[in-house]
């Protein structure tokens, strides 16, 4: 079995592949004051739950946008699995062209969601990843990386509001039923969530007609993929795991 990893900003995306088959996957926080030995213990009580067997684990691809967390996620596979992870890094086998003008400032994450975007559904296409900031990719139609672009993401976007004006209360991210609202609590929530169904709409669409391409597959992940997704014409893919997906098929492509 193959465990991979997806260390973001906010969380860390984890699963375990049976060969192609998910068995489990997990999404636990990211915290740089977590030992090596506290993650461990949490890994090794995630799989007690799932009946998983660490010892099974026959090697690890971690991609991470932290890099002050890798020394620690490292010792902790080398001290509870017995593995050293390998990382993905420029010079690994992905199976695209990134056209970046330097590729080595593109985000292993995106080439991750990259790598899954055009396995599973063609190309060209756009993806999109909803996370703590929300970057967005596009893949040419011969599966090039085009490149993208990224804004806030929705939590960093309530943080700056909240906390950049002085009487605007800490609100939920809930989707109220109209955008017109009658509280400064449902004001915020629509304006917000509202919004950034609007932004993505344009993005998704300026993205298209830059690339000739206007009837193209959209598919988002990431924590607000659904939400977003629900209220937006232009997303037609959700994939919770398209990260992750991609992680293991770059495994696949280099350690097999």
């Amino acid at each position: 079995m193959i465990l991979v990893m997806d260390i973001g900003n906010t969380n860390i995306k984890t699963a375990v592949f049976s060969g192609n088959e998910l068995k489990k996957s997990w999404r636990i926080a990211t915290s740089l004051s977590y030992t090596s030995d506290e993650y461990g213990i949490l890994m090794h009580n995630m799989f007690q739950h799932a009946g998983l067997i660490i010892e099974e684990i026959s090697g690890i691809l971690i991609s991470s946008v932290v890099p002050s967390i890798n020394f620690t996620i490292e010792h902790m596979c080398h001290d509870y699995f017995n593995i050293l992870p390998h990382f993905v890094v420029p010079g690994l086998k992905t199976g695209i062209n990134i056209l970046y003008e330097n590729p080595k400032e593109l985000g292993s994450d995106r080439i991750c969601n990259a790598v899954a975007a055009y396995a599973l559904y063609g190309s060209p296409c756009i993806f999109i990843d909803f996370g703590t900031a929300t970057s967005f990719g596009a893949l040419g139609g011969n599966g090039n990386f085009l490149g993208g672009c990224i804004l806030t993401g929705v939590r960093l976007a309530r943080q700056a509001v909240v906390s950049g004006t002085a009487k605007l209360p800490h609100f939920e991210l809930n989707l109220p039923e109209k955008v017109i609202g009658r509280t400064t609590i449902s004001n915020l929530q629509s304006g917000l969530l509202y919004g950034y169904v609007g932004q993505v709409s344009y993005l998704v669409e300026r993205m298209k007609k830059e690339m000739n391409a206007p009837d193209l597959p959209v598919v988002a992940t990431g924590g607000f993929a659904v939400t977003i997704a629900e209220q937006s014409d232009v997303i037609e893919f959700v994939d919770p795991l398209l990260t992750l997906k991609g992680i293991k098929m770059i495994y696949d492509k280099n350690f097999v």
